[in-house]
């Protein structure tokens, strides 16, 4: 084999391991999103209280947010030949977020542990976008800028539902 040949396979080894590395940061992201939507869409079925009505529309429109969010990103990765995670098994596997119990929450208790989720999903988003624009990735990195916001957004108005 000459030089050039080894050059270039250390670099498609790069490639490889740099597209490996976002594929499993996506992943994660990806299954925290997924566990995140279905704790959202169970405190949306067991709040009960005095601020039922607000808060079980305010729930719905967070878990409808996450959604969204959980298409784009399969997405994104579908785009550039990565593959996202699709089972439940999987998404288990890999998530940092708590699942939430069958059970009754107070809009009080959901909300403390949706801001904790939203503070957790607000760094993992920081960090995939600071690797995607390390790696020049333009794509992951412009849909992050998207979830800072949002998440950013709704941290603050639940520490203020908390006050």
């Amino acid at each position: 084999m000459n030089i050039e040949t080894e050059c270039f396979k250390k670099v498609v080894i790069v490639i490889y391991k740099e597209e490996l590395q976002m594929e499993k940061e996506l992943n994660a992201l990806l299954s925290d999103l997924v566990v995140e939507y279905h704790k959202l869409q169970s405190f949306h079925w067991y709040l009960k209280g005095s601020h039922f009505f607000d808060d079980h529309a305010k729930l719905e429109s967070f878990y409808d947010e996450i959604a969204e969010a959980v298409d784009a990103v399969a997405e994104a990765m579908l785009q550039q030949k990565l593959r996202p995670e699709s089972t439940l098994k999987g998404f288990l596997a890999k998530t940092g977020i708590h699942e939430a119990e069958n059970e009754e929450v107070t809009s009080e208790e959901a909300y403390t542990r949706v801001l904790s989720d939203f503070e957790y999903l607000l760094k993992e988003v920081i960090a995939v976008k600071e690797a995607a624009e390390e790696k020049k990735n333009y794509l992951v990195s412009t849909l992050m800028d998207d979830y800072i916001a949002s998440f950013s957004k709704n941290i603050w108005m639940l520490r203020q539902a908390l006050k």
